[in-house]
């Protein structure tokens, strides 16, 4: 049987004040029916947070050997591996060794074990960053999760600041391994 997908029309107006990076993303992003409003939230915030010039969405759930997001070189090759969730830490590992870097938005209900399950193995590389998802912010952008999103987001000092729909909502982005996209980044 075909998979359906629901499809999202996005509009975010991004401001990050600690890399300089100012921008108006519009897009249309399809949601197939096995992945979760959570996941299509953490890949938004995740495109947002690690935005920069090329960044784009994979196959998705679907496309098991690709991340969530990446950036790729104008050769193909993968530059920066941007997964959410929970992945195995063997394929970050393997990411790590074909791309100049690894990214992380961890979330959900079993990021504890994940973390003692895993993190150890990951802090050894030095190209990889792990940062939790602050939960309650992103399930009261599931609760508002709409096939229209409009956000206003800012992400200053690891901090998100977001407005949708005339409700302004505040998390962090806490680091696990590695270093958050910084001034210096």
């Amino acid at each position: 049987m075909a998979q359906r997908s629901t499809i999202h029309r996005i509009h975010i107006e991004l401001a990050d004040t600690d890399r300089q990076v100012y921008e108006t993303i519009q897009m249309s992003i399809a949601r197939a029916d096995s992945e979760t409003a959570h996941r299509l939230v953490a890949r938004l915030i995740a495109y947002c947070v690690w935005f920069e010039e090329g960044i784009a969405f994979t196959g998705g759930v679907g496309a098991g050997d690709e991340p969530d997001v990446w950036v790729r070189d104008s050769d193909g090759r993968v530059r920066v591996w941007i997964e959410v969730g929970l992945p195995d830490s063997a394929r970050l590992a393997k990411a790590a060794r074909h791309s100049a870097r690894v990214v992380v938005l961890a979330y959900g209900k079993s990021l504890p074990r994940w973390e003692k399950d895993h993190l150890a193995s990951l802090q050894s590389l030095s190209n990889i960053t792990v940062a939790e998802l602050d939960p309650a912010l992103l399930e009261a952008l599931v609760a508002r999760l709409d096939r229209i999103v409009s956000w206003e987001l800012t992400v200053s000092g690891g901090a998100l600041y977001l407005t949708t729909s005339g409700a302004a909502f505040e998390g962090t982005l806490r680091p696990l391994c590695g270093v958050l996209p910084g001034p210096s980044d």
